[in-house]
Parts: structure tokens; C-alpha cells; sequence
């Protein structure tokens, strides 16, 4: 029988087992995407299988020493998969290794909020629990389903698995002046220098400015294409007023370079604000990074006080950024682990505009 009170308000014995157990998490999360990647391409190969069965058999073994019950709770079903697929009794496939990372990401993202203090009902941890229990117990014929069912229990996204990226597709052109498509060529240009900065960049603008206009469109336009197109441009071209030690550093920023990364709005903004016309646009980047509970900068807005079009880009940047959270690994991540991360997220986004940004994520998914 799962105990659903530690997968949803689990009592936190010891805060400094849980920092290590977090840290631990990390590196053995590294070395279960680096297995899972490499067993996609010879899934027969018995020495990966056992290092990613030493590896979630060591995520259990720490999670009951750091006393983090949640952490047993979920890792033990998967190692006894592994301990099946070690034995020849099953294959490897794609949508098990979907499995097991969507359950690390899971035990990631409640062992980050627990330290910070915040509630982790929204993870659906007691859905994949049981999902993971019952794909335990299921036979080997009926594994395939089980693993649809985890996905599709805590994603809520059917695990067609073939697309891992969002297509670098370049969007239809809103109708522009002749002055308005000199400064959207001028903002463009800038654009690509910031991409330019870091290979994990390569295409990430066609990537948001297609994503932010589709959600726009789903949701009925109710932001001006061509301001939000110009936004995307130059949302993060204030970045580049920064110290690249901060903006392009891999792995924990400290409080101070924090600070110093929330003054890219305003860089970006001001560079808007400066050419007539692009008065909105100047308002989405400013506020891009504003959350509904007031919680995000630079002016810690709150509900209808941030406009629409930040609230699209918010979320279509936090996408981007969680695709590219583990780059530093080797591996990118799955669309259906990023939608999922970004749809935990629950007091980070406009909920209204949540549905239209999934809708054209599961169009891509599915199609």
C-alpha cells in the first residue's frame, strides 16, 4: 500500500539529508540520461542495463538513508522493472526510458521544492506512484499500455514519443509597413547575435517565435502579432548588457548573479521603447518575467496588472528554458518532460492561456 501523505505533504526529517539527497539526485540523474540516451541505440546492452539498474538502486538506497520516503516510493517500482529487463524477462523501449527520466525529473523537481519551502500536491507524484506500481506488477504483454498510462496520467500529453524538439519552422509573417519590417529585420539581427552567443541557442528564436504566435492564435490574438513577434526578438537581447559569467554560466546561480540577471528586461525594453511604434512590444519584454502571484521581476506585478502578451511569452520562454535545462548533461529532454515540468509550474503562468500554449504542444506531439 503507497503512503500518499509522503508523495504529497511528506514530513521532512532531517533538512540537511535532503539537500545531500538532492545533490546525489543530480549526479545520478546525469548518468540515467547518459544510460537511457545510449541504450535507445543498442538496447541489448547488458552493461548499461546494469549500470542504469546500480544507478535507480542507488537513488532508493540514498532516498532511505536521507529518510526521503517519497524518494523509496517511486524509485523502488522502477528498479524492480530494471531488475526484469537485466534478466532478459522484457526489452528496453523508448517509452520505458520516458518513464524512468519523467520519474527522475519528478523526484528533481519535489526534492527543489521541498527546500524551497513550497508544496508538491501539484507534481502528481501519487499518479505516477501508481502508474509505476502497477506497470510493476503488470505482464510483460501489457507493459506498452502501462507506460502510455504513466505518461499520459502525469503529462497529460499521449506519449507519441518520435518528435524530441519543437521544428525550427519559420512562422507565416504578420502584415508589416515598410518601417515596421526595417526594424523587425533591425531586431531580428540582434536576435541572432545573442543565438550566436552559445550552441544550445542554435534556432531557439524560430523555436519561441513559433510557439508564441501559434499560442496567440489559438487563444483568438489577443495581443498584436507583430508586437509579440518583435518581443520574442528581443526579449533576452538585454542579456547581452550583462556579464556572460552570469547569463551563459552552467549549473546553481548565486543570489547576486540573480540579481544582476533580472535587469535584462529592462535593457531589452528600453531598446523598444526607444523606437516609435513598438510601445507593447517594449511592455511584453519588460514584464515577461512577472508571475501572476507577484513573485517575479522587475516589479513584482500580479494578475491582469501584466499584460498578455508577457504572459504568452513567459511561458513560452519557460518552455525553451526547461528544453534546454540539462543541456549541460549532453542529452536534450523530450518535449513530453518539458511540457510536463512547465504545466507543474502552477502559480508561474497565466492559467488561461496554459490551455492554448498545450494545445499547440500536443498538435506538434501528435501530429
Amino acid at each position: 500500500m503507497i503512503n500518499l501523505t509522503a508523495l504529497t505533504q511528506p514530513r521532512i526529517e532531517d533538512p540537511i539529508a535532503l539537500e545531500e539527497y538532492k545533490d546525489d539526485l543530480a549526479d545520478l540523474a546525469q548518468k540515467i540520461e547518459q544510460d537511457v540516451a545510449r541504450l535507445k541505440r543498442t538496447p541489448d546492452d547488458r552493461t548499461i542495463i546494469a549500470n542504469l539498474f546500480r544507478a535507480v538502486h542507488n537513488i532508493k538506497g540514498d532516498a532511505s538513508l536521507c529518510k526521503v520516503e517519497m524518494g523509496v516510493i517511486i524509485s523502488h517500482p522502477i528498479e524492480n522493472l530494471l531488475g526484469r529487463l537485466r534478466e532478459g524477462a522484457l526489452e528496453f523501449t523508448e517509452q520505458l526510458g520516458e518513464v524512468i527520466l519523467l520519474a527522475v525529473d519528478r523526484l528533481e523537481l519535489a526534492a527543489e521544492s521541498l527546500i524551497a519551502g513550497k508544496p508538491i500536491s501539484h507534481l502528481k507524484l501519487v499518479e505516477l506512484a501508481q502508474g509505476l506500481e502497477a506497470m510493476d506488477h503488470a505482464p510483460t504483454q501489457d507493459l506498452p499500455d502501462a507506460y502510455a498510462r504513466v505518461i499520459e496520467a502525469v503529462t497529460g500529453f499521449h506519449p507519441a514519443l518520435g518528435r524530441t524538439h519543437v521544428a525550427e519552422k519559420k512562422p507565416a509573417a504578420p502584415r508589416a509597413s515598410e518601417t515596421q519590417s526595417v526594424d523587425l529585420r533591425f531586431f531580428h539581427s540582434l536576435a541572432q547575435r545573442f543565438e550566436a552567443r552559445s550552441p544550445h541557442f542554435k534556432g531557439r528564436n524560430a523555436r519561441i517565435t513559433r510557439l508564441a504566435l501559434e499560442t496567440n492564435q489559438v487563444a483568438g490574438n489577443p495581443v498584436d502579432p507583430l508586437q509579440l513577434w518583435a518581443a520574442v526578438y528581443l526579449h533576452d537581447v538585454g542579456m547581452m548588457f550583462l556579464p556572460e559569467s552570469v547569463w551563459l554560466k552552467v549549473g546553481q546561480m548565486s543570489a547576486d548573479d540573480k540579481k544582476v540577471l533580472m535587469l535584462h528586461p529592462s535593457y531589452g525594453a528600453g531598446i523598444l521603447e526607444r523606437i516609435p511604434g513598438w510601445e507593447e512590444a517594449a511592455r511584453i519584454v519588460l514584464q515577461h518575467h512577472e508571475t501572476p502571484d507577484g513573485a517575479g521581476y522587475p516589479n513584482k506585478l500580479k494578475g491582469e496588472a501584466i499584460c498578455t502578451g508577457a504572459k504568452i511569452l513567459a511561458i513560452v520562454d519557460a518552455f525553451e528554458a526547461v528544453m534546454l535545462k540539462h543541456s549541460h548533461r549532453g542529452h536534450s529532454r523530450s518535449m513530453l518532460r518539458a511540457i510536463a515540468e512547465v504545466n507543474a509550474c502552477d502559480n508561474q503562468f497565466a492559467q488561461e492561456l496554459v490551455g492554448p500554449f498545450n494545445s499547440v504542444v500536443r498538435k506538434m506531439i501528435e501530429s
